[in-house]
């Protein structure tokens, strides 16, 4: 591949000068705050695109700051055809890290540099940076120009690319270095689903359920707190229900404190990109409460009824849709998956959520309205919708791409179909091109954040190379 040992021996030769520059952006907190003035998403993710221009213009590029909403640093002044699609913005530190999570380490025994953003996005964009840097300095000959684009909301809703797109055209071929490699052409599309029901009867034998935090991962915890039933009977239901799914089984605790009974399953959680992975403590506590139900004849009221309908449209392990008549699967984008992901129950009203992911085969509209149809009467609402996102595979864009990870690594190039999606699912012909390597947990979104020093490199050379395989003349 051409220039492919020129770019790896620079990029090789700055690397402590690429690890500095990483370290004072992943210095600043750029996680979202109150917007102020000329400030959208807060001081904090303006102050990192304003350091990372600051390299860009430093290193001779030509810079922009669209509004403080994103920016961008161009090559050269030729035709813009590539855009390479990166973000400053992090999400919170949490808790559990071992070291300050806004002080980049290296550690010389797993050669991991650690921090917030190190793998997303800060690592993919100052080797994005660093890339075209390798390329403008070894004067490798270009025909057109490839474009550095920093945008500062893609961890809340991505609102900063929007406003871009509204006042920049992006160029033809866009890739992100924030997803996985080899490259990732399909995104399946998702649906968010609010239910809810209103009770009249005054029947409350439910004093209180509540199950899940966030609608987007299986829920690893449920309780409910019941009223006029009998301890042996709740435990004659929990063993009933644990023996039909024996063994894959959440932990399940029965408690008694004067009359009231709780319920407490404890299962394990998962991306709702790949609910197969967990274990529903929600489903499984809707099964064991069916079964109260089924042995009590007095439990009868507008509760139960709708624990009942939704114990029968949400099995436990079943992860496909098939009870509510949406499952459905294609050979380039797999199967649909369907989370029922929080859900909150007192004497008055029931509120729940659903994450569903859905294969190219789908529409989204359509499977909203059949699941109106089959939750009657509990209402549903569809709080987000969004059609898959896919680009050819065959297309010269992904193959170049696809081509130049396999010099670099000696791996197989392949595309990927992901239920989540990435910084490019709404950019027509857009595709995720790494950053994160096979088989390699970086603890994205979690403690002790990381990015192997090797990959960083790697991840330079192969940008560099694909915008001089892309826009070189």
């Amino acid at each position: 591949m051409r220039y492919q040992k020129e770019i790896h021996d620079y990029i090789t030769s700055h690397a402590d000068e690429m690890i500095a520059d990483l370290g004072e952006i992943v210095a600043v907190r750029s996680v979202q705050g109150d917007a102020l003035e000329n400030m959208p998403f807060g001081s904090e993710p303006a102050k990192a695109l304003a350091i990372m221009l600051d390299k860009c213009q430093k290193y001779g590029f030509t810079i922009e700051n669209v509004d403080n909403y994103a920016g961008s640093a161009d090559l050269n002044q030729l035709e813009t055809t590539l855009g390479i699609l990166a973000h400053l913005d992090v999400v919170p530190e949490g808790d559990g890290w071992h070291s300050d999570p806004y002080k980049m380490i290296y550690d010389e025994q797993s050669h991991k540099l650690l921090g917030r953003g190190t793998s997303d996005d800060k690592g993919p964009a100052i080797a994005s940076l660093y890339a075209m840097r390798a390329v403008k300095e070894l004067q490798i000959p270009m025909k057109n120009n490839a474009r550095l684009i920093l945008g500062t909301n893609e961890e809340n809703g991505s609102e900063d690319l929007a406003y871009y797109i509204q006042k920049r055209t992006l160029p033809p071929m866009v890739f992100t270095p924030d997803g996985d490699y080899p490259v990732i052409n399909l995104e399946k599309g998702m649906c968010r689903l609010k239910l809810s029901f209103d009770f009249t009867d005054g029947k409350s034998n439910i004093i209180k359920l509540k199950a899940g935090d966030v609608i987007n991962a299986v829920p690893a915890h449920a309780e409910v707190v019941l009223k006029g039933v009998e301890l042996e009977e709740v435990e004659d239901a929990v063993s009933e229900v644990e023996y039909s799914y024996f063994p894959a089984i959440p932990e399940t605790v029965v408690n008694e404190d004067n009359e009231f009974v709780t319920i407490s399953v404890n299962g394990e959680s998962a991306h709702a990109s790949t609910p197969e992975k967990g274990k529903n403590a929600l489903t499984f506590l809707l099964d064991i409460l069916n079964e109260l139900n089924r042995n009590r004849k007095n439990l009868n009221g507008q509760q139960f009824e709708i624990i009942h309908k939704l114990s029968q449209l949400y099995p436990y392990r079943e992860t496909n849709g098939k009870a509510c008549g949406i499952s459905a699967s294609d050979d380039i984008s797999g199967a649909l998956t369907l989370v029922c992901s929080v859900m909150e129950m007192d004497a008055t009203q029931m509120t729940a959520y659903n994450d569903i992911r859905f294969p190219v085969c789908c529409h989204g509209e359509n499977i909203v309205a059949k699941m109106k149809e089959t939750l009657s009467p509990i209402s549903c609402e569809a709080i987000l919708c969004d059609e898959p996102h896919y680009t050819d595979e065959n297309s010269p864009f992904v193959q170049t791409l696809l081509h130049v990870y396999e010099e670099v690594t000696g791996n197989q190039g392949k595309c990927l179909a992901i239920g989540g999606g990435t910084y490019v699912h709404h950019i027509e012909g857009g595709v995720a091109f790494g950053a994160t390597f096979p088989d390699t947990d970086v603890h994205m979104h979690g403690a002790d954040e990381f990015i192997i020093r090797e990959h960083l490199l790697m991840d330079a050379e192969m940008i560099a190379l694909a915008i001089t395989e892309l826009c070189g003349a």
